[in-house]
């Protein structure tokens, strides 16, 4: 299964995410804010990156931004889940470098198609 990078500050929403993804037997490693995200996408490896928009310190933008600019790190996919819906976030979010977008609210059950469509499993 896939390691999975999980960054979100809204602790009941990790919680969620995290029981989701480790039932379907992916080791999720959890950041509460944009700064530990990119501490942890520097010293780790992971099949998929998954980012809460707001965030504090950095958001989910600034953070697809500085892992598309590192050599190592540009092939990682990147799973963006925002409250911010419309189409011109949804573009804005793409065109940093995320290859999907989940909206919030969300169903657990999409998000385990989602991820299992990103690591190709």
């Amino acid at each position: 299964m896939a390691t999975i990078l999980l960054a979100e500050d809204e602790a009941v929403l990790r919680m969620l995410v995290t029981d989701t993804l480790e039932d379907d037997g992916h080791r999720v490693d959890v950041a509460c804010d944009g700064e530990e995200a990119l501490a942890l996408v520097r010293a780790g490896d992971y099949d998929l990156i998954i980012l809460d928009y707001m965030m504090p310190k950095l958001t989910g933008l600034e953070v697809i931004v500085q892992v598309r600019q590192m050599p190592d790190k540009r092939t990682a996919k990147i799973l963006m889940l925002s409250a911010k819906s419309q189409q011109s976030e949804q573009a804005k979010i793409r065109e940093a470098g995320a290859d999907d977008f989940i909206p919030k609210p969300f169903s657990p059950l999409e998000l385990a198609k989602r991820v299992k469509e990103l690591c190709h499993e």
